[in-house]
C-alpha cells in the first residue's frame, strides 16, 4: 500500500471519529453545566424532541446526496398535520388511514418536486422554495387560518408513549433509519445515489438513469418528512398551519454537519443523524445558559458555515 493510500486511509479514519467525539464533548460540556442532563427522564425528553426531526434529516440527506435541496418539507409537515385533522377521526382505527392517505399525498408532492428539477432542469431551490409556498397557500385557503379537527387519541401515544421505556416515536425512527440504511449502503440502488451524486453526466454514460433517481431522493424526501409530521402532531398534541416550523432549515444543517457534502456523492445517513444529536444539544446548551431562543439562530449559522467549509475540504466518503 502507498503512503498516499496509508494517509488517506488514516485520514478518512479520523473523519468517521469526529463527528461521535463531537457529540461526546458536547454532551459533556452540557452535563457539566446541567448535570440533570443525563438524567434517564430528561434523555426520554429529548430523544422524544429529537425523533420527528431525525426522520426529516433521514429524506434530506437523500436528496442533498444527489446534489439537491427540499425547502418544501416542514411546509409539507404542516399540511400533512391539516390533512389528518381533516378526517375528524374519533377511533384510533383511523389512524393506518390517516397515515396511509398522508405517505400518498407526500409521495405525489416529491414526484412533482423530482420530476420539475429532472424533467424541467429548474433549480432545486427554486422547485422547493415554490412548492413550500404553494403548500402554505392551500393549507392556508382550505383551513382559513383556524385548523379544526380532532385527532384519534393514539396520536399521542405515537408522539409521547414509550413501550419498555423507549419513546414510541423513537422506535419508528429507529425502523426508519434501519431500513433507509440499509437501502443506501447495502443495495444497488443506493450504490446508484452515490454515482449520481457523484457525477450525473457519467451515470448517464453508464447506464444509470440519474432523472429516476433523483426523482426517487425526492420522494423519499416528501414521505419522510410527511411521516415525520405526523409524529410531530402526536408531540405537540395539536395542530396549526406551521407545524414543523424551521425545520427546513434544521434538517439542511443537520445533513450537512454529519458530513453530508451539498455538492453531492459524500455522506451517510449515520453521519446525518449524528449531526442531528449535534444540533439538538447545541439547542440544549442554548437553553441551559438561559441565551435567548435567537441565539439559536446564529449557531445555525455558524455550524454550517464551517461544517460546509470543514467537509468541502476534507469531505466524509460516501461508504
Amino acid at each position: 500500500m502507498s503512503i498516499e493510500a496509508i494517509h488517506a486511509n488514516k485520514s478518512d479514519y479520523l473523519q468517521k471519529l469526529l463527528l461521535p467525539l463531537v457529540f461526546i464533548v458536547l454532551v459533556g460540556i452540557t452535563t457539566f453545566i446541567s448535570p440533570s442532563f443525563l438524567s434517564p427522564s430528561n434523555l426520554q425528553d429529548i430523544l422524544t424532541q429529537a425523533a420527528p426531526l431525525a426522520i426529516v434529516v433521514i429524506g434530506q440527506a437523500f436528496v442533498i446526496l444527489v446534489r439537491g435541496l427540499d425547502l418544501s418539507v416542514a411546509s409539507l409537515m404542516a399540511t400533512v398535520a391539516v390533512i389528518a385533522t381533516a378526517f375528524d377521526a374519533q377511533s384510533n382505527d383511523m389512524i393506518p388511514w390517516i397515515f396511509i392517505v398522508a405517505i400518498i399525498f407526500s409521495a405525489s408532492i416529491g414526484l412533482i418536486n423530482g420530476l420539475l428539477v429532472t424533467k424541467r432542469n429548474v433549480s432545486p431551490f427554486l422547485v422547493t422554495l415554490a412548492m413550500m409556498i404553494v403548500l402554505q397557500g392551500c393549507r392556508f385557503y382550505y383551513t382559513q387560518g383556524a385548523p379544526a379537527g380532532t385527532l384519534p387519541d393514539g396520536f399521542r401515544f405515537l408522539g409521547t408513549g414509550k413501550i419498555v421505556g423507549i419513546p414510541v416515536n423513537v422506535i419508528g425512527f429507529l425502523i426508519i433509519f434501519t431500513l433507509f440504511g440499509f437501502l443506501l449502503k447495502y443495495s444497488t440502488i443506493g450504490r446508484k445515489i452515490y454515482i449520481v451524486g457523484g457525477n450525473p453526466i457519467s451515470a448517464d454514460l453508464v447506464g444509470i438513469s440519474s432523472h429516476n433517481i433523483t426523482i426517487l431522493c425526492y420522494v423519499i424526501s416528501s414521505v419522510l418528512a410527511g411521516i415525520g409530521g405526523l409524529f410531530l402532531v402526536g408531540y405537540v398534541g395539536t395542530v396549526d398551519n406551521f407545524v414543523g416550523r424551521g425545520y427546513e432549515l434544521d434538517s439542511i444543517i443537520a445533513a450537512v454537519v454529519g458530513g453530508v457534502a451539498l455538492t453531492g456523492g459524500r455522506g451517510t445517513l449515520l453521519g446525518a443523524v449524528f449531526g442531528t444529536l449535534i444540533l439538538i444539544t447545541l439547542f440544549n446548551i442554548v437553553i441551559i445558559v438561559g441565551l435567548p431562543v435567537q441565539a439559536q439562530l446564529v449557531i445555525k449559522g455558524i455550524i454550517i458555515i464551517a461544517a460546509a467549509t470543514y467537509f468541502t475540504k476534507h469531505g466524509l466518503k460516501g461508504h
